[in-house]
């Protein structure tokens, strides 16, 4: 090997600079995979359904057969929908709207909160309902489990079960349970639900979910069926999801005219729903007996994100109407509701549901099999409210007439809760039982033993006195009472006990992923040392205080950052952190400038882009928690802070044109004052080019300045299309021209600074435009703040050398270089979570949703200054460092110290993403484990896998 390394003019020798940065990458894919295998687990899917039969055996009473011991069963019917199954069936068809990222304000009266605000009391219609006296209606706050995703939430929605972060697997819920019982589904809206039941409706009619700046084209399918489904009679459950809302909130914010005006389209589409239900409703009419849902499937974040587990994402609502009589109050024990008035003085009562109490409540309603994986409980008052006023005819119950509604009702509903503990019983015992991990043996005899309790107190006295109706009624409403109690506290206690440790974690496949972090961690400090032995490149000891304060100084910074990923405090403030740090390394290369007399405006600028950057990332701090006023327009988050002044909003549209221009200039006098020709100035050119272009795209896009109605249609689409492909030839060229073009064997050193001017360049164009109008400021900080570090970077070493610097890349340089690409991160309005990402960006050019073309756009968006272009950069370092020194080794020398680089850059990047593995094996059971540590886990691994990515692609590149 060590011939290899000094073989390095031959063309082979130079895959020795190479080769670890490619053994580094597979190492980190497979630490990574390992690592994810072991905590991303998500639970065991049990291939089961429940069926009709499973119910005897349970001790409750079956309703299977119309002779059953049932106090209570239900008729025999020829129609399929009044067939009784486990529980007696309260309704016959089952509307459910969604209405995706349903905040609880959108829906509850402006009356309830402290403050009023512009997007309330807009959905009036289910107000009203809820509100009318004598009605069958009530608005519920839903609550749900994160991670508050779409599919996630529509799993939990229709399983009753908790999906883990990242859930793949089958669905065995209500859908497929309404098949097999004969019921006929009707499917329209969002296409995810064809991923979770792909074969399971009787008639859909999907429609592409993934284009946020499409507001219409869900919304208008579902208008075009639900409403003449309404008065069709080829269905059981009609389930209709709209997106508007959500895709507005993405786009606009929870605060805009967009949003207001979906909201108003709801109220009238409701209106008409309702109005419809109603007409046939009356007896032997088509909606006799149909049960309405309006819900959220979770809420979203005033700037209209979700996916975490904030207050605001969490709770959604829910509207339920029968169009029965309106049932008799329930005991007041299981009643959650709080009473207030609406904008017209009327009484109107808000309750609360657990979102993973809906699967296990509809089948309830419906009479059907409970999905076997539901760990949630019938839901009193959303029954109660299905239930309406008990009719009772025909029954075999004797002295019907000597007991109270709510007695009857309280009868019927301690069965259900008697099948649904019997439900959650058996599942908690066939998971424990097929699953690798399932619950500890302590766990299990704690929820037995709390079953056993509830189902001795059944056989042993409930059951019997229900049975017996000789009875008198004051000794029967006591004890159904404290059955019922009974049946809630085990059923609560199993959803305790899931939420705090459902999660399949095996730490032995995690320990094996940490495992091998240490050893790449390892491998790059061996990698780095090599480099120092084969080249003879003296290692600062501390005899070179200059050089080895640095150099120590470096290592406890970096250990200072990784160390903090200890805390979910510091996690929440790393862009903070990341900048105080920034901040520090600038204050020490002033004091050497101060101290020597020199590079004093650098090291002043430096400190000035670091106040910049705290400000840019304050700013997208503000827009994760404070206000929507900074996404009104989706990628001009810094810009828009006072954007009611007429002033300001002149300057945050003709700034970002300035820039643009200013930096095409500076390139250009880059290109002009140097001997860069052929392949490599058409790219730079092009560019340039792509720089004006953006320039015009704005300007097109402008109300300001005027020019919106000329270059209407052509500035919207057509212009970012262009620069796309632009870009695209760029990087066709230059991989031609590291093919194809020979190198000059005398300047091969300005050769390798016309390639990564020529690479930078040609990805900047594209992150630029989709960062928006902040991309020109955050590129020029950048080039600023790339600038300084150049510059300051052999400050010690000039006044204490004066021939010249080190051969040596130090780690100083390469530490602040990390440090400004994470503050960029930040800085353009990035966090790691997943309601951090800017959707948008992805459709700029596009209108349409194709999945490789959005994903891409979406990582040059979230990643581009924050990984592509310092990956790319990260030569200038290498360059810097070469000239400055006075050495004769030629080419080898600086491929040396760029393979330097790179390896202390990957190893800075794998020191804090091994800190963040660590982080989230301690904090699994963590009650923010879903909605902090796991984000947080997959932003920092798949960062390191492209910056790894990245880093080889450089390599191939820059060493040819």
């Amino acid at each position: 090997m060590g011939i290899w390394w000094r073989s390095g003019s031959g063309g082979g020798g130079k895959w020795v600079y190479i080769w670890p940065m490619w053994v580094t990458m597979i190492l980190h894919v497979l630490a990574i995979l390992i690592f994810t295998r072991g905590f991303l687990l998500t639970r065991t899917e049990l291939p089961y359904y429940s069926n009709c039969s499973d119910i005897s055996e349970s001790p409750c009473f079956s309703y299977t057969t119309p002779s059953s011991s049932s106090p209570n069963h239900s008729q025999s019917g020829t129609n399929s929908s009044d067939r009784a199954c486990w529980t007696k069936p309260i309704v016959n068809r089952l509307v459910i709207i969604v209405l995706d990222a349903l905040r609880f304000d959108f829906v509850a009266p402006s009356t309830f909160f402290k403050e009023p605000k512009p997007w309330m009391d807009h959905l009036q219609v289910l107000q009203k309902m809820a509100s009318t006296n004598g009605s069958s209606a009530r608005i519920f706050k839903a609550i749900a489990d994160p991670p508050t995703t779409s599919l996630q939430r529509l799993k939990g929605l229709t399983t009753g079960g908790l999906p883990t972060f990242i859930d793949v697997g089958n669905s065995f819920g209500a859908p497929a349970i309404l098949v097999q019982n004969g019921k006929r589904v009707v499917m329209m809206g969002d296409d995810t639900w064809m991923q979770l039941f792909p074969q399971h409706f009787e008639k859909s009619y999907p429609y592409p979910s993934f284009n946020v700046k499409d507001l219409h084209t869900v919304d208008n399918g579902c208008i075009d069926h639900l409403l003449p489904s309404l008065y069709e009679g080829d269905w059981d459950v009609l389930i209709s999801h709209f997106l508007g809302v959500d895709h507005a909130g993405h786009i606009f914010g929870v605060d805009s005219t967009p949003m207001i005006e979906k909201l108003k389209q709801y109220n009238l589409i409701l209106e008409k729903v309702i109005k419809a239900l109603e007409s046939q409703s009356g007896p032997g009419g088509l909606h006799e007996n149909t049960f309405l849902v309006v819900m959220g499937d979770h809420g979203q974040t005033l700037n209209g994100d979700h996916g975490g587990g904030s207050a605001e994402e969490v709770e959604t609502s829910m509207f339920a109407m029968t169009f029965k009589k309106p049932p008799s109050s329930i005991p007041s024990e299981l009643d959650s509701s709080s009473c207030g008035l609406d904008l017209d003085g009327k009484n109107l009562c808000v309750s609360s549901i657990q979102q993973l109490d809906f699967a296990v409540t509809m089948s309830a309603l419906l009479g059907i099999p409970f999905p076997l994986g539901s760990i949630g409980r019938v839901n009193p008052e959303l029954y109660a409210l299905g239930s309406g006023s008990w009719n009772l005819e025909g029954s075999q119950i004797e002295n019907d007439q000597k007991q109270s509604e709510l007695e009857k009702w309280m009868e019927n509903y301690v069965n259900v809760l008697c099948v649904n503990s019997w439900q959650v019983k058996r599942y908690i015992d066939i998971y424990s039982a097929s699953s690798v991990v399932g619950f500890s043996n302590e766990d299990l005899l704690h929820i037995s033993s709390i079953y056993a309790q509830a189902e001795e107190n059944w056989s042993n006295s409930t059951k019997i006195l229900l049975l017996d109706r000789n009875r008198g009624n004051s000794t029967l409403m006591p004890v159904l009472k404290r059955q019922v109690d009974a049946y809630l506290n085990f059923i609560a206690t199993v959803a305790e006990l899931a939420r705090s440790k459902w999660t399949e974690f095996d730490l032995r496949m995690m320990g094996i992923g940490i495992s091998i972090m240490l050893i790449s961690f390892i491998f790059q400090i061996i990698a780095i040392k090599w480099v120092d032995k084969q080249y003879s490149i003296s290692v600062p000891s501390p005899g070179d205080s200059a050089i080895f304060s640095g150099s120590m100084f470096t290592y406890f910074v970096v250990a200072m950052r990784a160390c903090s990923f200890l805390s979910n405090s510091y996690i929440l403030e790393e862009g903070k952190v990341a900048n105080f740090l920034l901040a520090t390394t600038g204050v020490v290369k002033l004091r050497y400038s101060i101290m020597k007399g020199k590079m004093l405006l650098e090291g002043v600028m430096f400190l000035f882009l670091s106040t910049f950057c705290r400000f840019a990332i304050e700013v997208g701090l503000s827009k994760q928690s404070a206000t929507s006023a900074f996404m009104k327009e989706f990628t001009s988050g810094i810009l828009n802070i006072v954007s009611g002044l007429p002033l300001w909003m002149y300057i945050t549209e003709v700034v970002p044109m300035l820039i643009m221009i200013l930096l095409a200039y500076l390139l250009y006098k880059a290109t002009a004052r140097s001997s860069i020709e052929g392949l490599w100035k058409c790219v730079i050119l092009g560019s340039i080019l792509s720089y004006m272009l953006i320039a015009v795209h704005w300007a097109s896009e402008s109300n300001v300045l005027g020019l919106a109605l000329p270059f209407e249609g052509f500035g919207r689409n057509y212009i970012p299309r262009i620069i796309y492909v632009v870009t695209l030839g760029q990087l066709f060229l230059l991989a031609f021209g590291q093919l194809f073009s020979g190198e000059n064997p005398v300047d091969w050193n300005k050769s390798l600074v016309t390639k990564t001017v020529a690479m930078v360049s040609a990805w900047s164009s594209t992150a630029i435009l989709l960062s928006g109008k902040q991309g020109p400021m955050v590129a020029l900080a950048s080039t600023i703040g790339a600038y300084c570090i150049l510059r300051l970077d052999n400050i010690e070493e000039d006044a204490k050398n004066k021939t010249g610097g080190s051969l040596r890349i130090s780690p100083f340089p390469v530490m602040q270089w990390s440090l400004l690409a994470v503050c960029l991160f930040f800085s353009t309005g990035h966090w790691c979570a997943f309601d951090g990402l800017r959707y948008g960006a992805a459709f700029i050019g596009f209108d349409e949703f194709i999945l490789v073309r959005q994903a891409i756009l979406l990582t040059i968006d979230t990643f581009g200054f924050s990984i592509i272009i310092p990956t790319f950069g990260l030569p200038f370092l290498a360059l810097y460092r070469y000239f400055s020194c006075r050495d004769n080794r030629g080419k080898n020398l600086l491929f040396m110290q760029l393979s330097q680089a790179y390896t202390m850059y990957g190893l800075i990047t794998a020191s804090t993403v091994t800190f963040t593995i660590i982080c989230v094996t301690i904090q699994r059971r963590h009650l923010m484990v879903w909605g902090l540590f796991a984000p947080k886990f997959v932003f920092d691994a798949v960062g390191l896998i492209l910056t790894d990515i990245f880093i080889c692609l450089a390599s191939l590149y820059y060493f040819g």
